[in-house]
């Protein structure tokens, strides 16, 4: 198996690479990632006796165990990579749908779960960052059609409480471009209600640049 330099030297992005489509993981992978951030749920939200926690722990430390000898780098793993799942099949990810309409901006929907509880209901605002950084940078690299790109800021306004466990509309488009750099604004709303905006720079990365 190469190795992660091997691999970033043989693309132009060098080490920001755009991923290479798999359907490694079988059939199942959705399912698989699904059952992930389910687990991730209730771990949060559980308030079970004793002896459940303990096994329970059993449970994940034997499903851990029978992953370990299967850990890949960045380049193999279907992680990221699923072009046929939400997010890529990136468990990491906040969990959106989105399309690039005809005027060219992108429109969609985020889904926050329990997992991303702050405190009271809503969502803790690092995951609120999460979502725009990816948000953003998908639409820098979609509607530009340059996939090598790194985040240069990201600046994030937090008007109102947004809610988990709800669905919530999410847009964006890009603002400007000057040179290398692509400036993208985005917003969070629920129906009518603003509830987070935020803009970015993204830089486009010259050949080679990690």
């Amino acid at each position: 198996m190469a190795s992660d330099s091997d691999l970033a030297g043989n693309h132009p992005g060098g080490g920001f690479n755009p991923p290479e489509p798999t359907d490694r993981g079988g059939p199942d992978y959705g399912r698989f990632v699904e059952a992930v951030r389910t687990l991730q749920d209730h771990a949060r939200a559980a308030d079970a006796p004793d002896d459940v926690i303990t096994e329970a722990a059993n449970l994940i430390e034997k499903v851990s165990a029978l992953l370990a000898p299967y850990d890949a780098d960045e380049w193999n793993s279907p992680s990221g990579r699923r072009m046929d799942l939400p997010n890529r099949g990136n468990v990491s990810s906040v969990p959106v749908h989105l399309d690039v309409t005809a005027d060219n901006q992108v429109t969609g929907t985020a889904l926050f779960r329990r997992f991303h509880l702050g405190r009271n209901g809503a969502v803790h605002g690092g995951w609120l960052a999460l979502l725009f950084d990816s948000l953003l940078g998908y639409t820098a690299a979609k509607l530009t059609r340059s996939p090598y790109q790194r985040t240069g800021y990201l600046h994030v306004n937090y008007r109102k409480i947004a809610p988990i466990e709800k669905e919530l509309q999410v847009e964006a488009g890009i603002d400007r471009i000057e040179g290398r750099k692509v400036f993208v604004t985005g917003r969070l709303c629920d129906g009518a209600d603003v509830l987070t905006e935020a803009e970015a720079l993204f830089v486009r990365l010259k050949p080679g640049q990690p």
